[in-house]
Formats: C-alpha cells, sequence, structure tokens
C-alpha cells in the first residue's frame, strides 16, 4: 500500500514538473515574438527614408531643406538706373473740312472712300514722327459726328442733314484710328460761323433757319452768329461740351475767326444793333468794342472751365491771327485781331484760360514787318502761367525763296526760343501731301525720331502703376514682355535697352507690350532693359528693369 502510495507521488511530481516546464515554454516563446514585434515596428518608426546617394549620412537631410528655405527668401535688389531723357515736341498739322480743303476731298464720297482718305492722311503722319492731328469738326454750325444739336454737314454728304451712308460716325471713326497709331486728335470748332458760302444753299435743316433770330448775314454771303447774345454763347458752349463728354479725344481747338475779319461784311461794322441796344438799356457802360471784346472774353473763359469740369485731361487750345496788335512788338505792322477781330488772345493767354497757344505765324524769319521770330518772343513774353506756345507754321504756303528751308528753319528757332515746350502746328496737311520734298525734307531733319507729346503739369493727372516685366533669353536676343494692372492708362511705352554704357530709347504705341533686342550692338553687349509706361498728358510712370547677367 505505501509502495503504491510512493509510486503516485512521484508519477505526480514529474506530471506537475512536465506542465510547470511546459508552460514556461510557452511564456517565454510569446515573450519573445512580442518583443521582435516590437523591435520590427520601432525600426519601421525610426527609419529614414532612403536618399539618391546612400553614401550620405541621413542626419544632413534638414539642413538641406533648410538651405533651399534660405535660397527661396532671397530677393533681388530693386533695379535702379539713370535713364536718359525722351525726345518731347508737339507735332501736328491741321486737318480741314470746309470747304473739303483736306478731307473729305469731295462731298460726295462713299463711306469706304472717306474712310481710306482718312487712313491713308494719318498712316502718313505717323510715319513721318507726327504725334498730333487737328481735326476739323465744326466748320460752320454743321457736323462731322453724330450731333444733338447741329444738322451733318453739307461738305460731308453734299446735302445739310444727311448722314452718311453706309453710316458711321466720322469722328468716332477718325479718334479710333488717331489713338491706334499713337496719334492725338484735337477737335476743332468754329464757334461764331453759322454758313459758309461754299457750304451749298441754306435750307430748314441750317442753324440759319433754326438759329434765326441770333443769326446775321454778311455782304459776302457768310452768315454769322451773333457773339454778344447769351443764345449764341449757350448754344456754342453745350457743342463744345457735348464733344468733351460724348467721345475720347484729347483737346479742342478755335480758330482765329472770332467777329468776323472786315472785309467779309464789305468794310462795314458788324451788324449787331439788336445786342447792343439791349445792353445800352440795361445800363452797359463799356464801349461797343470792349463790349464785343468782353462777350469774347467770357465765352473762352466759360468754355475753358466747363472742358475742365467734364474732363481735365483735355486741352484747350486757340490759333488766333498771329499779330495781337501792331507794334506789339515795335516794328510790326499788320491787321489788329484786338480792334478787328475784337479777340483779345494775349489776355487769354495771360489769365491761362488755355493749355496751348498756337498764334498763325504765317510769315517767315526774316523781313522785320512781320517777323516770324520776333512775334514768337513777343509771345513767348506774355506767357506768364507757362502755357505750351507752339506757332502755327504756314507749310503750305509761306513767302520765302526756299519753303523747305524756311519751314525747317521756323521749327529749329521755335526749339530755340520755347525751349521747355517746343512744338508746332502745320498749316496744313496740304503742305505735307501735295509737297514731298517738304515731308522728306522733316522726316529726315528735325522728324527724324519720335517725340513724346510735351507733358502739361498744371493739369491734374492720376499716378501712372508700374508694369511688371518678364525677360527671355534666346540664342541672339532678349525677348521682353510687360503687363499692366490699368492698360487703359497708358498712351504711350518708352523701352530702353543699355548696351555698355549707353541707352537706346524706342516710343512705343500703347497696344505694343513687347518687343525683342539683340544682344550685341555696335560691339556693345546688352546689359539691362527697362520699361516705362506714359500716360495721355505725357506724364512719365515710374520704370521698371533688370540688368541682363551672361
Amino acid at each position: 500500500m505505501m509502495r503504491r502510495f510512493i509510486s503516485l507521488c512521484a508519477l505526480s511530481a514529474v506530471l506537475f514538473t512536465g506542465i510547470s516546464c511546459g508552460s514556461k515554454n510557452k511564456q517565454s516563446k510569446a515573450a519573445k515574438q512580442n518583443t521582435t514585434e516590437i523591435a520590427k515596428e520601432s525600426q519601421v518608426a525610426n527609419q529614414v527614408p532612403e536618399t539618391k546617394d546612400a553614401d550620405k549620412p541621413t542626419e544632413t537631410k534638414p539642413v538641406q531643406q533648410a538651405a533651399k528655405v534660405e535660397k527661396k527668401e532671397k530677393v533681388k535688389p530693386a533695379f535702379t538706373a539713370k535713364l536718359p531723357q525722351v525726345p518731347r515736341e508737339f507735332r501736328a498739322a491741321w486737318i480741314a473740312t470746309v470747304a473739303n480743303i483736306n478731307w473729305p476731298s469731295k462731298n460726295n464720297l462713299s463711306t469706304d472712300q472717306q474712310k481710306a482718305e482718312a487712313i491713308r492722311l494719318l498712316d502718313m503722319l505717323k510715319e513721318n514722327n507726327f504725334n498730333a492731328v487737328i481735326f476739323q469738326v465744326r466748320p460752320s454750325a454743321d457736323a462731322l459726328y453724330n450731333s444733338p444739336y447741329e444738322p451733318w454737314s453739307y461738305f460731308l454728304t453734299g446735302q445739310i442733314g444727311k448722314a452718311p451712308s453706309p453710316y458711321y460716325d466720322p469722328l468716332e471713326f477718325w479718334v479710333e484710328e488717331a489713338h491706334k497709331r499713337g496719334l492725338e486728335l484735337h477737335v476743332w470748332l468754329n464757334p461764331y460761323r453759322a454758313h459758309h458760302s461754299n457750304g451749298g444753299s441754306v435750307t430748314n435743316e441750317s442753324m440759319v433757319r433754326k438759329a434765326a433770330d441770333h443769326v446775321v448775314r454778311l455782304r459776302n454771303g457768310m452768315y454769322w452768329f451773333d457773339p454778344s447774345s447769351q443764345k449764341t454763347q449757350d448754344h456754342a458752349a453745350a457743342v463744345v461740351h457735348d464733344i468733351v463728354k460724348r467721345y475720347d479725344i484729347d483737346g479742342v481747338h478755335f480758330d482765329d475767326y472770332f467777329y468776323p475779319y472786315a472785309t467779309y461784311n464789305g468794310g462795314a461794322d458788324f451788324p449787331d444793333d439788336a445786342t447792343w441796344n439791349a445792353y445800352r438799356k440795361a445800363g452797359g457802360t463799356l464801349s461797343r468794342p470792349d463790349f464785343r471784346r468782353d462777350n469774347v472774353n467770357k465765352f473762352i473763359k466759360r468754355v475753358y472751365t466747363e472742358i475742365k469740369a467734364e474732363k481735365p485731361h483735355v486741352k484747350f487750345g486757340l490759333s488766333p491771327f498771329g499779330i495781337w496788335k501792331p507794334g506789339y512788338p515795335a516794328g510790326v505792322t499788320g491787321s489788329s485781331q484786338y480792334d478787328e477781330l475784337y479777340a483779345d488772345a494775349k489776355l487769354w493767354l495771360n489769365e491761362g484760360w488755355i493749355d496751348y497757344f498756337t498764334p498763325q505765324l504765317y510769315w517767315p524769319i526774316d523781313p522785320p514787318k512781320q517777323s516770324f521770330t520776333s512775334l514768337l518772343k513777343w509771345w513767348q513774353s506774355e506767357n506768364t502761367h507757362n502755357r505750351h506756345l507752339w506757332p502755327g507754321l504756314n507749310t503750305v504756303e509761306v513767302r520765302a525763296p526756299n519753303r523747305v528751308e524756311e519751314i525747317k528753319r521756323q521749327i529749329e528757332v521755335t526749339r530755340q526760343v520755347v525751349p521747355n515746350s517746343v512744338g508746332a502746328v502745320h498749316w496744313s496737311i496740304a503742305g505735307l501731301t501735295k509737297n514731298p520734298s517738304m515731308l522728306k525734307a522733316l522726316h529726315e531733319g528735325p522728324y527724324s525720331q519720335r517725340a513724346l507729346v510735351p507733358a502739361s503739369p498744371w493739369l491734374s493727372a492720376n499716378p501712372i502703376l508700374k508694369p511688371t516685366l518678364m525677360l527671355t533669353k534666346q540664342p541672339s536676343s532678349v525677348f521682353a514682355k510687360w503687363l499692366h494692372k490699368q492698360p487703359e492708362q497708358v498712351f504711350k511705352w518708352v523701352a530702353y535697352a543699355r548696351y555698355g554704357n549707353t541707352w537706346s530709347v524706342e516710343i512705343l504705341d500703347a497696344p505694343q507690350t513687347e518687343i525683342s533686342f539683340p544682344k550685341t550692338k555696335d560691339g556693345q553687349k546688352l546689359n539691362a532693359i527697362a520699361v516705362k509706361p506714359i500716360d495721355r498728358l505725357g506724364n512719365e510712370g515710374d520704370y521698371i528693369g533688370e540688368n541682363i547677367e551672361d
């Protein structure tokens, strides 16, 4: 019995030991497995991605990234340079529509023929480095545009009140085409002429009939508004304001016709008894000549003020008869605009009621009685507000032995007398279209390079934003392109390229926003490019530029 008990105990001990050992082995295996998995997870969590260069230690990667960030944040220094001044000179021609002097060449042309003639004239001006045109839109109380106040011009269609067919608005067309070519467009109006003797028969469509109570007939067959009538002044001012408001013009221009020349009425006094007697009856004390001048003065000041109220950037210009009074300056003889036309143009210049002044100095330089030079100097001495003084030149028929050389000399004299605002207006475009030698001499001489119109610092304008510039290097050139956030601000661009230490300058029209510069010029390497915007008043904006590195 005892032996059996001892055997059972021994067997139990053996079984317990086996079970115990088996359990420990399982725990050891489980622990070993857990340790392996933890190690694997730790290895994955701490593993550094492979680099392309296996020899580089992984710990240098954050340093490389920091270097790249630092490189991106490095900003190029702003480009600065002393850019050369751009040539400036007002170069314009009158285009007369009265009696079909310049355009249209006939009053029965089709719409397409009229447009073709206009484009030929504008192309000629652009190609010969002119920068403005003075276009007659109101020859005699009529309109070469769609006017709510006056009838279509006889000189446009051959019939007063008849619109072009197929329909178009000539002024709208001229403005658009001039601006495409970088030319300013100034509208030219006769403020007081109601009907021209070459303007066909007076019909019910004419202002002669519609404004009969303040229009008078002269002995040469012309009709004239009475400048002293308030109705005349109100009507003419409304015509100007309408054009300024509705059309994108650059200037308004009056010529030398105020009260008519005495010869128009056969030497007789102007028939304004009605307004003169009304003035005297109301207690007026001025003399009759002063009364007339006073009414013209009030009108000029009014027009200038109303133009600026509507569009401050639109310039107002006048081209009066070239002599104010005989004896001014000493030695000058001739007609007196002050006494005959009742136009006190000196006062308008003295008071600054104009933006540019274009006295018709249609005489040559040499004769002392009406010397171009002495008259120009005198007008400049009266230019107390430093307005633009751009004389009118008689390019068609100045009385000189050599007309071409005379006009070239007059341009040079103007540059000397008025150096801070150079310019001239040519009467008329026929002096260029009908005289190829004149056009060639100007293009090869004083007008050989393009020029900006002189700025008008007394006129307010918004600052021009700086453009952005992009340069692309090509095998033999550098391509420049620029953008502007407000392209309507820009009328011209000036593009600069520096070769060695020398800048070249190009004046470009607003639509052109790219140009290619050769990498070498005259043996010098291109090393910088800059671009500057110019607004429609000739003001310069900030430039943007960039150095060109090899």
